[in-house]
């Protein structure tokens, strides 16, 4: 008795450390921080804004381009730090001795693109993008590490009309995804005005730049006092994460201050001798021919990128963006860009000047979302219910008449009773449901079922269409 009830025991253990071994190694039902579900809703607010642009880019002689979702990690160059692994910014692997990186943005795969085709595109090239990007960085709300981003750039070309025009391309795009002129606008500089404060600070580390250009794209976000320790030693953002800062003096920071905060650029022309103030009054001539009126030239726009080279411009909202918690948030810029004179020239010897601007369309929809109400038709389909199996060629002839009148339906493909398959359809929204059991059989009608106002009629099978169409 005691061998057998130490034998059960142990079987027991045994299978309960299975068991618990078999638990721990199921696979995480959640998602990595920065990607997410999106949901149907969603997905046509973003097909929405998705042909508002393909008809804008149409209207403005753009041609479709796709670049794959994958590049050499040296052709995205200036993300990859000085490391075994190029891991900082970008999504990376190796292969055949190569590392090939997930594309960080749409910008230096058309550079490669253009300098692969430089004798057989036009010059100017004007392209527009639709794609996925990738980004290894800290997500935050409406900002992921996977989204879609739109772009439309003038390859070929060092009039700033380009870069002006895209500004008023974006402004058709918003406006025609339903915002009005108040509920945003476009704040643009030119990053000859950094290259000639580098010049005076002395600052000729491609390093330091860049951290400081990144540092100055954050003014908007965080303000000058958390600016300001980026500048210098560093800052330790709400979560503990420590970024390191770009050392600068602090009378190198009150340089900086004095140009981009107090923004004295236009009354300081003997500091500004390399071209800054000529791109100052042409893209504001160009603005004005133009007739874009919310536009607004400030200083402080920097862009975080270090290949710009002239203009830059950014897109804000000027309404409140909430989180999942209801919490009003500094959203940030939807969209911006600039000019990139030098990038193609990186891929081989080409003097091939370039502008270009684009949208991160998942941040916009996220905005959107909250700032209209979008009646998107979101078409369900008319649920057939199943009453007999062995009747099933008679469902079929129901279904097929109702998609050859380009129906949306279904036959229940599921195991359950009545109860179980009017749930179904209830929870999907379906707009009605067909009854085709004995009792309809023998009258040669269908009983249809209006889950709207739950009425219900007895049609025959010809008429069925015309009746689901007076619901739908």
């Amino acid at each position: 008795l005691v061998c057998g009830t130490r034998g059960r025991w142990f079987e027991s253990t045994l299978l309960y450390q299975k068991m618990t071994k078999e638990k721990k190694n199921k696979p995480s039902k959640e998602l990595p921080l920065g990607f997410v579900d999106r949901q149907e809703k969603e997905l046509l607010v973003r097909d929405f804004i998705i042909s508002n642009i393909k008809e804008v880019m149409i209207k403005y002689g753009f041609q479709y381009l796709e670049t794959p979702s994958f590049e050499y990690s040296d052709s995205i160059g200036k993300f990859l730090p000085d490391k075994e692994r190029p891991d900082e910014g970008v999504f990376s692997f190796r292969d055949e001795n190569k590392w090939l990186s997930l594309r960080y943005d749409l910008t230096a795969p058309l550079a490669r693109y253009v300098a692969k085709n430089f004798l057989e595109i036009p010059k100017p090239f004007k392209r527009y993008q639709l794609g996925t990007v990738w980004r290894n960085e800290k997500p935050g709300p409406g900002r992921f590490r996977e989204f879609l981003q739109f772009d439309a750039d003038f390859v070929g070309t060092k009039n700033l009309m380009a870069d002006a025009e895209l500004c008023v391309m974006i402004s058709e795009i918003l406006e025609k995804c339903g915002l009005d002129k108040n509920d945003y606008i476009i704040k643009w500089s030119t990053r000859k005005l950094t290259d000639a404060l580098f010049e005076r600070l002395k600052i000729y580390s491609s390093d330091k730049k860049l951290k400081i250009l990144r540092s100055l794209d954050k003014l908007d976000r965080l303000g000058w006092e958390e600016v300001k320790k980026l500048l210098s030693e560093g800052r330790k953002d709400q979560s503990g994460d420590f970024t390191e800062g770009a050392k600068l003096s602090s009378s190198q920071i009150q340089e900086i201050y004095q140009t981009f905060l107090k923004k004295e650029v236009n009354t300081r022309e003997d500091k500004f001798k390399n071209g800054s103030i000529k791109d100052i009054k042409d893209m504001e001539d160009y603005m004005k021919t133009f007739g874009l009126k919310n536009n607004k030239f400030d200083p402080a726009i920097i862009r975080g990128l270090e290949y710009y080279t002239g203009p830059v411009f950014e897109v804000n909202l000027n309404f409140e963006v909430k989180n999942s918690k209801g919490k009003t948030i500094q959203f940030g810029s939807i969209g911006g860009g600039g000019r990139y004179d030098d990038l193609v020239n990186k891929f081989g010897n080409f003097d091939c000047p370039a502008t270009g601007i684009s949208i991160g369309i998942d941040r916009l929809v996220f905005a959107l979302m909250q700032k209209k109400e979008f009646k998107i038709n979101s078409t369900k389909p008319i649920v057939i219910c199943i009453f007999d199996k062995n009747k099933f060629s008679d469902y079929v002839l129901i279904l097929n008449k109702l998609r050859d009148s380009n129906i949306s339906s279904e036959i229940y493909s599921g195991e359950g009773k009545l109860k179980k398959q009017l749930e179904y359809a209830n929870k999907i929204g379906a707009p009605a449901v067909i009854f085709y059991g004995e009792d309809e059989i023998k009258s040669g009608k269908v009983k249809l079922r209006n889950l709207i106002n739950g009425k219900e009629n007895l049609i025959k099978i010809e008429n069925l269409s015309n009746e689901i169409t007076k619901i739908i």
